[in-house]
């Protein structure tokens, strides 16, 4: 059984692998699963590693590095390219306001 953890009000899992000797840990935030090895065997050392990892990862999604959602042009864009599957043929361009996309 694998050994498990949790730091930060459960907002980090620091848990190890069955075959491996370092701790690896985990966050779900932006959207996203992130991952990492704290490349440490200690349990201690590797909770303050994850602590360390999780917030400088915060600091990157505050700061714009990391983009935690879409914009509206991107999911705009992704519609109009995919109109035609999720309608199956059954609708005209023009029902989306966009005559210059019609043939």
């Amino acid at each position: 059984m694998t050994e498990h953890h949790t730091i930060l009000g459960g907002k980090v899992h620091v848990y190890k692998r069955p075959n491996s000797s370092f701790w690896q840990c985990s966050s779900f935030f932006a959207g996203k699963n992130h991952r990492t090895t704290t490349k440490d065997d200690s349990l201690s050392r590797a909770k303050e590693i994850a602590e360390d990892w999780y917030l400088r990862l915060r600091g990157k999604v505050h700061d714009g590095v990391i983009k935690s959602e879409k914009t509206f042009r991107e999911v705009s864009e992704h519609y109009l390219r995919e109109f035609d599957v999720m309608t199956q043929g059954q609708r005209n361009k023009r029902y989306i306001g966009r005559p210059e996309l019609a043939v």
